[in-house]
């Protein structure tokens, strides 16, 4: 146990329903709940991060563990080969290929907490997609109330080869305080914008309520700010792999296909491809609550709008609102058949969830946080092309340089 106290429950709150904020994931930690101990670099405003463990096993199919064995001895029967991660140099995932990767941190949650997980916002916009498992669990992402145990991730790079060590994060966890969490909705919605104004439309038109009601709406911009702006990325096939932990580095023109203004205000997403796009407003996540995007109609077909779909609080806010929205880059993929997708249509919704107590730390760059202010931007390891020239993003005053 280490420095863990010998009574844990002792250190539990009871507190209000809700996400659990930076400090009271902190509280776990010191509690013993989370181990080994995690730096307060690693718990981000709503959530903490997950640190790879020192092996990662190759194997056959993604699976859940099923009711007849155990997790490690499925994936001993599905196991390809072992890559050891704690090697100096970063070792290579392929794309397309299978891993199942142990997570440095164990838990011991309080009987009512319970977790769910999405990939961080680089990981996402890498296009590499991952899931947190359980040792007995029967959902990808979800964490069951009061679960004792190891955590893995599955990780596969859709895309890019890429390459990562033990220690780095490439998914998060968000503890839940009780045992269900449902969306604010509706007329709660309603009144929580315009307390907060959750999104700061960019051409203002009277009666404007940001198409608030199921959550907010996410209308894609095709538009940009003038002819010469790029309003998407696609990802080209690359033999060169990405080293996760390598920032401002590889040039986005190696990886990464322009998409400009189109003339007729549209364009077709290729059968498999994938994309990087932004919301045409910006939008707000007061400290009181956090966000996650979801797809907007699942009709469509199989189209992938958002791999990592959490916004913490601050986000597009700051600390008192002083931040007027920040833009949202969709992860896209059309799946099964080539998808139209023009100016202005909508492609997802924003949900806000309560806190359960509103955040000691803020998402933003005090924190080193990446993407605040944003406008359409790259993931952190690529150059920053001049910011895409404001493209985008804030109104040029506001674009961070």
């Amino acid at each position: 146990m280490g420095n863990s106290p010998l009574f844990p429950e002792v250190f539990d709150r009871k507190g209000e329903s809700g996400i659990l904020p930076w400090q009271e994931i902190k509280q776990l930690v010191a509690a013993g709940r989370i181990s080994p101990d995690v730096p307060d670099d690693q718990i981000q405003p709503a959530s903490m991060d997950l640190r790879l463990g020192s092996e990662a096993y190759r194997v056959q199919a993604s699976f859940l563990r099923g009711n007849s064995t155990t997790l490690m001895n499925k994936v001993q029967e599905l196991l390809d080969s072992t890559i050891d991660l704690s090697e100096p140099t970063p070792q290579l995932l392929e794309p397309g290929v299978v891993y199942i990767i142990p997570i440095v941190e164990t838990l011991r949650l309080p009987s009512d907490v319970q977790g769910i997980a999405n990939p961080k916002s680089t990981t996402g916009r890498l296009d590499i997609f991952t899931r947190l498992i359980t040792e007995c669990g029967d959902q990808f992402d979800r964490v069951p109330l009061g679960y004792s145990g190891k955590l893995y991730v599955e990780v596969s790079s859709r895309t890019f080869p890429i390459r990562v060590r033990e220690g780095m994060k490439l998914n998060q966890l968000r503890f839940v305080r009780g045992s269900s969490l449902d969306p604010v909705r509706n007329g709660a919605l309603r009144k929580l914008a315009k307390e907060y104004r959750l999104v700061h439309e960019t051409t203002p038109t009277a009666n404007f309520d940001g198409g608030i009601g199921d959550g907010v709406e996410i209308k894609v911009d095709l538009q940009g700010e003038d002819e010469s702006s790029v309003v998407a990325y696609k990802a080209k096939d690359s033999p060169r792999a990405i080293e996760l932990d390598r920032v401002n580095h590889y040039d986005p023109q190696e990886f990464w296909e322009r998409i400009p203004r189109p003339p007729k205000g549209r364009i077709i997403l290729s059968q498999g491809g994938f994309y990087l796009l932004a919301s045409k407003d910006r939008v707000s996540v007061p400290l009181t609550h956090s966000a996650e995007m979801i797809a907007h109609d699942p009709s469509m077909g199989e189209f992938r709008v958002h791999y990592a779909g959490f916004f913490d609080p601050g986000f597009g806010f700051g600390t008192r609102g002083e931040i007027p929205g920040t833009r949202a880059v969709l992860e896209v993929r059309a799946y099964e058949v080539p998808i139209l997708l023009e100016d202005n249509d909508i492609v997802g919704r924003l949900h806000y969830y309560p806190m359960a107590e509103i955040p000691q730390k803020v998402y933003g760059a005090s924190i080193g946080s990446s993407y605040q202010q944003q406008g359409l931007a790259l993931s952190k390891q690529f150059r920053r092309e001049d910011r895409q020239r404001g493209s985008l993003g804030q109104p040029r005053s506001m674009a961070t340089a």
